[in-house]
């Protein structure tokens, strides 16, 4: 009998630990209802803005070292460039400097794409010359309006001390979301210079300006954040006739007008419900955006804003 209770009692003793190894492994799992610690294979493929490509890229690197299985693939078509991506079938998520357009619905709807609009931060298009430049203190956007339309070739042509030199311009390529939003907001739809120099690769508008004493460009805030060693942002004078400069306060806050504006992702409906991989990065996305936008330049949502973006993600995978 003594033996048999001894066995009994190990026994018992087994079930109780494999119970509650069952118990720990179930909680890990997402059994409590809320985060999952499983882990997930798959890919991701993205493709848009290079102006929300800082963003996405660090969250793609952070992202790795949770779920290293996950192949997250970040490209820079451009906005326009990675919506013509999206409506072939050829990505998950679509990056965006600017709200997609009705023609670009249109060819979604006519592909059979479902899709949501998610707004991921704030950037303040910024304006730059090269460091040497020390004459252009500000500038209105009737004058940004005459340089790009061509209309104004020379600085003296602004103001009469400023050099008689020529204005040496690059800006975005036409694919990019920050080109139709300086084409909109700024040019009002007209021709830009033709003398302009176009890239979608923000780094050779850099190059340009850094290289060229009477170089001026625009692309999003990180952008001269990282490079503003070499270059001048110039103060743009807003509605209440305040010269501002783009910073993270002035962006959020509005003051830096009209050249504050969203980021965003568009993310295929498909995609998060039938890839684990994309709602698991999607929802990751918006667990660490604000973080991550920060970190690279830009200026974070509020905090509610991203609590909606994981409800409505979850609305979509139909949790």
């Amino acid at each position: 009998m003594k033996f048999k209770g001894i066995m009994l009692m190990l026994v018992m003793s087994m079930v109780l630990v494999f119970a509650a190894a069952c118990g720990n492994n179930s909680e890990g799992n997402g059994g409590n209802g809320e985060e999952s610690s499983d882990k997930v294979s798959g890919d991701v493929l993205m493709d848009g803005s290079s102006t929300v490509f800082p963003i996405m890229e660090a969250v793609a690197e952070e992202y790795a070292s949770a779920q290293p299985d996950v192949k997250v693939s970040v490209g820079v078509s451009g906005t326009g460039g990675g919506f013509e991506k999206f409506s072939a079938g050829e990505t998950d998520m679509s990056n965006a400097s600017r709200p997609i357009k009705e023609e670009e619905v249109k060819a979604l709807e006519e592909a059979g794409i479902d899709f949501t609009e998610f707004e991921v931060a704030k950037d303040g298009l910024s304006i730059v010359v090269n460091k040497e430049n020390d004459w252009v203190n500000q500038l209105t956007i009737e004058e940004l309006q005459k340089i790009w339309l061509g209309e104004a070739t020379m600085w003296s042509d602004i103001n009469s001390e400023w050099p008689e030199e020529k204005i040496v311009l690059f800006s975005p390529g036409t694919d990019s979301g920050t080109y139709d939003y300086f084409n909109e907001v700024v040019l009002e739809e007209e021709q830009m210079n033709k003398e302009a120099t176009l890239s979608e690769d923000d780094n050779v508008l850099v190059n340009g300006v850094t290289g060229s004493k009477n170089g001026m460009a625009f692309f999003g805030y990180a952008y001269y954040l990282e490079n503003k060693e070499n270059l001048n942002v110039v103060p743009i004078v807003n509605g209440e006739g305040e010269a501002i400069e783009p910073n993270a306060e002035t962006i959020q806050d509005g003051t830096y007008e009209p050249l504050s504006r969203p980021m965003y992702t568009y993310i295929k409906h498909s995609s998060v419900k039938d890839k684990q991989a994309v709602n698991d990065f999607a929802k990751y996305t918006f667990e660490n955006a604000g973080d991550m936008a920060e970190a690279v330049g830009y200026v974070a949502l509020p905090e509610e804003k991203y609590t909606e973006a994981l409800d409505k993600l979850n609305e979509i995978a139909g949790k």
